[in-house]
């Protein structure tokens, strides 16, 4: 027999693409137009409403980058589109390649009643389902000119992530703007081809289910005339029929379709943006609810829904409405997105926290997932934050994006660093952005790992990353592929059904144990330095000023200000957005989100001030004695944690020259530097132990290009270190008084560093001052240390773990690259050295042979400066510190990591001591505040901190009538005993290793 198959597909490719799909609308009617240029930052709909509009023409340039023009359009159904169904067709000059990325608009009646969205593959209005003849047609559209930075040439440098440096050239032409009429049984018999054409594609040749969808697609082709396609669309679906009703096999894999957009909080656009883009796709979603009975949306971010309802209340009533009919789902339960590496473990819980009181205030809801599709990695800490705030299960697809290694699981229980267990998720489809299509549902099938117990996997389905959603399209594809032969079966479902059905036929899933590194966007960890040092700062003040407004409060009556602080928090975790704190967006989101930075620490500094001047304790010399604030969970100069008191005398220290040379000494260590301020001798002198091996220098800045094959600002290519510039040579090294000054040109930059032992008289401490002016460059400042190890130990947020050094496996190869939270160790028995940071988590560390020795190479990663999507990254001055700890192990590691993390105060005033304290040295006290529900009630966090077994007694300074563990998000559990001392109230608490519990004290 002949076969002609290819001739089959490649007619009805053409037909389709070229007329049956352009002949779902016909007869088109133009409309009139008018416009009105905002010409700066969006209006209220009200005002636009009121504009004074201007005659406009289709084939009129209109859009400068950023700004916004909106469009009346007007006119009348033509009588002869009586009893037709009728939709306004607009194209604002869009590419179908770039939704998302490009113009976008929303629809309004004239009472200001929002319609739905307008973007590239959804440019159609509805006018009327069943038309008369002469109604009114009459629409605001809301147009937004955003600019294509990621382009078809992706990653070149470009000045349009600015309103300043965008230029005013206009970016689009209005293309079409007509009334039309709906050839219903086309828009069938299209979608009817479309997904028999999709599912052949991907059939074996020699099957005969393929052979008999082409000889009917021959069929169906053969009915039609194509030049009267809507006369004869329901015989060529009549020729379908039959392909189209044959069922599934039993044992097919099943798809839930889950509608979704995932929507950045901010990336290639500016966070204002970010609001209209939800406001646009949740009206389209609500829109194609009410329209589909069997369609459901799920929506993450409660910053997203709070922007809606703030900004648009309009589209706000008409999102909730539809979440209390159970078919707008709200999904993930954190504020925003964000970045799950960085952030620290308190900010988490908080994403948690508020997250689920959003959605429990506004709709009476709570999430039972995290739904994190895009994040960088995941830290081995989340899966006990997950399951201690609540969550059964986790959700993403990130890790399909790994380089070498092919993540091996894609449903299974992801073990975290304590041993917490969850659920978990990644789609086989490995895409958030699915369109249902026939080889995404046939690669969906082709990978899912488990198929030899399961057959379920879930696909995120909708235009995602700037929005847009499901389209009726995608809708349509999926009621033809719920049960259809050769196909996976498609459903829609929420997520929490989904997961449901995946628990019970894999009740004994595989078992992955530790992080979720990915195998790209390592660069994240250090890109845009002035993110990661606004979000450790904030972090910390936070922290203190709840434990000083608690303390206020409880010893004092200080009103305890639980709407600033709230306020504080919710801006630091929508700037941990998975774009934002990374550093991979646009210049205005950098910009922008440094100065909502500045602005929350002033207002943290405030509200510390006046918490502290409750207490007796200010900066007024004249109030009292000086006094040490130490809000750290460890001992400082003898201040107990959490405690005001006199601290004790720094440590005696010695700064002076030995010929060339400069020693920066102490009783307990010595560091000796060359004429041009390199490392030659750390010696840690209790043990002796020099920890720089001979003949190599330390505090020795590396200098690498730094040109990634793609994804400028996230991603940092292994080839980058056989690109090095050591820079050996000083423009001067001095002794400044208690420190040693070294500044370093290069090129146009400068590193400017000042070193100096701290109070403690063990720790070095570099305080680095840099004006950067490099571009494509990756500034490292490299430390050899001799320690034999297999691996470095990192701080993770409430622990550590440990990761190979050397590149055994294909897995450890890939990890040239890592990061930490505030500090990483090389350790061998007996000896180790801390490298602790104050605001720049990444790092690397490598075995290197010296003299026939296996030492270790330790970096911390300072800076970089890739020219996408941010053509000026990090240029400036640049300030970070470093600390160099010798003879340290994780117990003193961490001790110093609070310390650099969170700075001494000196005040003047009473001393007094510690609201809570623990009894375990191990075990401690990271969060002391007072309850999200202002019952007054005192919460208090710990964690086990070395992974060690440890019973302690947590104890408050106060009055206390009962306490009750509660989960991480404060709800409350089983009571627990309260034993008293003096003016104590005692709790009893055993804690695996590295577990986090949270307590609520009762006030009396």
């Amino acid at each position: 027999m002949h076969d002609y198959a290819d001739l089959t597909l490649a007619r009805a490719h053409r037909t389709l693409e070229e007329r049956l799909r352009p002949a779902i609308h016909s007869h088109p009617h133009p409309l009139m137009i008018h416009a009105y240029r905002v010409g700066g930052e969006p209006i209220p709909v009200a005002q636009a409403l009121q504009a004074t509009y201007e005659p406009a023409a289709v084939g009129d340039s209109w859009g400068r980058a950023w700004d916004t023009t909106w469009f009346h359009v007007t006119g009348e159904i033509p009588v002869d589109f009586a009893q037709e169904r009728v939709e306004a067709l607009i194209d604002l000059g869009f590419d179908v390649n770039m939704t998302g990325f490009q113009a976008e608009g929303l629809a309004y009646r004239p009472d200001g009643s929002p319609v739905r969205s307008l973007h590239p593959r959804a440019q159609w209005l509805p006018v009327v389902r069943k038309a008369v003849g002469g109604e009114p047609v009459d629409f605001y559209i809301e147009a937004a000119s955003n600019p294509v930075v990621l382009d078809y040439h992706p990653f070149l440098p470009t000045d349009k992530g600015e309103w300043d440096t965008a230029g005013e050239e206009l970016l689009y032409r209005l293309t079409r703007v007509d009334l039309v009429v709906v050839e219903t049984e086309v828009f069938e018999l299209v979608h009817d081809v479309e997904v028999l054409l999709q599912l052949a594609e991907q059939l074996p040749d020699s099957s005969t289910r393929r052979a008999h969808i082409l000889r009917a697609l021959d069929r169906a082709l053969d009915r039609i005339d194509l030049a009267d396609i809507a006369g004869h669309a329901t015989a060529a679906r009549a020729e379908l029929a039959e392909v189209l009703g044959s069922s599934a096999s039993a044992t097919s894999h099943r798809v839930t379709a889950v509608g979704h957009a995932h929507i950045d909080s901010a990336w290639l656009w500016p966070l204002r943006e970010t609001v209209r883009k939800v406001a646009r796709t949740t009206m389209s979603m609500v829109a194609l609810i009410d329209e589909h009975p069997e369609f459901v949306y799920a929506m993450s971010s409660a910053q997203q829904y709070a922007w809606i309802k703030q900004q648009r209340p309009e589209v706000y009533a008409q999102v909730k409405r539809a979440v209390a009919e159970g078919r707008f789902v709200p999904v993930g339960g954190m504020w925003v997105e964000a970045d799950a590496v960085l952030p620290g473990g308190e900010s988490l819980i908080r994403q948690i926290a508020y997250g689920q009181r959003f959605f429990r205030e506004e709709f009476g809801v709570e999430c039972h997932g995290a739904w994190l599709p895009d994040s960088f990695g995941y830290s081995t800490s989340l899966p006990q934050i997950l399951t201690g705030a609540g969550f059964d299960w986790f959700l993403s697809q990130k890790m399909s994006w790994n380089e070498r290694n092919a993540f091996p699981y894609h449903t299974l229980l992801w073990e975290g660093l304590d041993g917490s267990r969850i659920f978990t998720h990644f789609p086989p489809m490995e895409t958030y952005n699915s369109q249902l299509s026939g080889g995404e549902l046939a690669h969906a099938e082709r990978q899912f790992g488990e198929k030899d117990e399961a057959t379920v996997s879930l696909a995120p389905t909708g235009w995602g990353d700037g929005g847009g959603g499901t389209t009726r399209e995608m809708v349509a594809r999926a009621a033809r592929l719920a049960d259809l032969e050769g196909s996976p079966r498609v459903a829609w479902q929420t997520p929490d059904e989904f997961f449901a059905q995946a628990k019970a036929e894999l009740p004994d899933p595989p078992v992955w144990r530790g992080e979720l590194y990915l195998e790209r966007h390592r660069a994240t960890y250090t890109t845009q330095h002035l993110m990661k040092q606004g979000n450790r700062r904030n972090e910390g003040l936070l922290r203190q000023a709840e434990l000083w407004s608690a303390t206020a409060a409880i010893r004092v009556g200080h009103p305890y200000p639980y709407d600033r602080i709230d306020q504080a928090w919710r801006e630091v975790l929508l700037l941990q957005f998975h774009d934002i704190l990374p550093g991979s967006a646009i210049a205005w989101v950098h910009k922008e989100a440094a100065e909502r930075h500045a602005r929350v620490t002033s207002e943290l500094e405030a509200i510390i001030a006046e918490a502290l001047a409750a207490l007796g304790v200010s900066d007024t010399q004249s109030d009292g004695p000086t006094v040490l604030i130490n809000a750290a969970p460890v001992t400082r100069q003898g201040v107990a944690p959490a405690a005001i008191g006199q601290p004790e005398p720094a440590l005696p220290r010695t700064m002076g020259r030995l010929g060339d040379d400069f020693v920066v000494e102490s009783a307990f260590v010595r560091f000796q530097f060359n004429a041009a301020g390199l490392m030659t001798s750390a010696v840690d002198v209790v043990s002796g132990r020099e920890a720089i091996p001979a003949g190599t220098v330390g505090n020795l800045p590396q200098l690498h290009g730094d040109f990634p094959h793609v994804w400028d600002a996230w991603d940092v290519d292994a080839a980058y270190r056989g690109m090095r510039q050591d820079l050996t040579s000083a423009e001067s090294v001095r002794i400044e008084d208690d420190a040693l000054v070294v500044v370093r040109r290069f090129g146009d930059s400068t590193l400017s560093q000042r070193l100096s032992l701290a109070a403690d008289a063990r720790t070095l401490l570099i305080d680095n001052t840099i004006d950067w002016r490099a571009t494509e460059k990756f500034l490292k400042l490299a430390f050899p240390v001799d320690v034999f190890a297999d691996t470095a130990v990192a701080e993770s947020q409430y622990g550590f773990q440990a990761r190979p050094t050397h590149t055994n496996t294909s897995w450890d190869r890939a990890r040239f690259e890592t990061h930490t939270q505030k500090w990483f160790l090389v350790e061998e028995p007996g000896f180790g050295v801390a490298f602790l940071n104050d605001s720049t988590p990444g790092f690397d560390v490598t075995r290197v042979e010296i003299g026939g020795r296996i030492t270790q190479l330790a970096r911390f990663s300072m800076l970089r400066a890739p020219r996408f999507p941010d053509p000026h990254t990090d240029q400036g001055i640049q300030t970070m510190r470093f600390g160099l700890l010798l003879g340290a192990d994780t117990a003193s590691a961490t001790a110093d990591g609070w310390l650099i993390n969170i700075p001494a105060r000196v005040g003047h005033g009473r001393p007094m001591g510690a609201l809570v304290t623990s009894s375990h040295p191990s075990v401690l006290v990271s969060t002391v505040k007072l309850a999200d529900d202002q019952s007054g009630d005192l919460i208090v966090r710990v964690y086990e901190s070395q992974g060690a077994r440890a019973h302690t007694r947590v104890s408050v300074d106060g009055r206390v009538a009962s306490a009750h563990h509660t989960d991480l998000i404060e709800r409350s559990g089983a009571p627990m005993e309260v034993t008293r001392t003096d003016q104590s109230a005692n709790v009893e608490l055993d804690l695996r290793p590295f577990e986090v519990t949270t307590i609520r004290f009762v006030r009396s």
